[in-house]
């Protein structure tokens, strides 16, 4: 205890003491109060030295026990979040691996896709091509058959009328002939009536 204490604890004894009053500072009694004062630390620490001694051992197990605590609350928190941060690392690291992963499957889909529909594209491009061409080849060979069966219907037309015009000049002949003939008997007939008149 301080020695303001025991100078507090000394009035409050001198308040206590017979006819209440309390020693001036101005009066040479005060080296005699220092005196008592000490004499009253030695009888406070023998009557509560040893209270005070063990409770100061238990303020300072008190206190090693709470540094204890708190360097262990310390290094657990420190741990713990060590820990925290090493799992949202790996857990960072996880989601982005797994981005990642998807992105270059996605762009592998996409690249397999554009290739597909490449491919797609030229074989649909082949596929018209070759029909043009196919369509190219039917229309010139129907082209050549029209072609083909006109020069052949022409032939036919004109075989047909060659040989209509040959038979149309035989009956024509025919009939010539046919005429000659009438011709000839109209003569004989007119020459018998002739002869007939005279030889009346």
């Amino acid at each position: 205890m301080s020695s303001l204490e025991g100078e507090n604890f000394h009035y409050s004894f001198a308040d206590s003491a017979p006819g209440g009053l309390v020693p001036s500072i101005n009066q040479p009694t005060l080296s005699n109060n220092f005196g008592d004062i000490s004499s009253l630390d030695k009888v406070r620490d023998i009557l509560f030295g040893g209270q005070m001694r063990e409770l100061e051992k238990k303020f300072t197990r008190l206190e090693e026990r709470l540094l204890k605590e708190c360097n262990s609350l310390r290094d657990e928190t420190k741990k713990r979040l060590d820990y925290l941060e090493n799992y949202i690392k790996n857990e960072i690291e996880a989601v982005n691996d797994q981005v990642k992963s998807e992105q270059s499957k996605r762009e592998e889909a996409i690249n397999t896709l554009s290739e597909e529909q490449k491919n797609i594209n030229n074989s649909l491009e082949r596929k018209i091509s070759q029909f043009d061409e196919q369509t190219a080849t039917k229309t010139r060979e129907l082209r050549e058959q029209i072609l083909n069966q006109s020069q052949s219907l022409q032939d036919d037309i004109r075989q047909k009328y060659e040989e209509i015009l040959a038979l149309l000049q035989r009956e024509s002949q025919e009939i010539r002939a046919e005429k000659t003939d009438r011709s000839t008997l109209a003569a004989m007939f007119t020459e018998l009536a002739i002869r007939l008149n005279s030889r009346q």
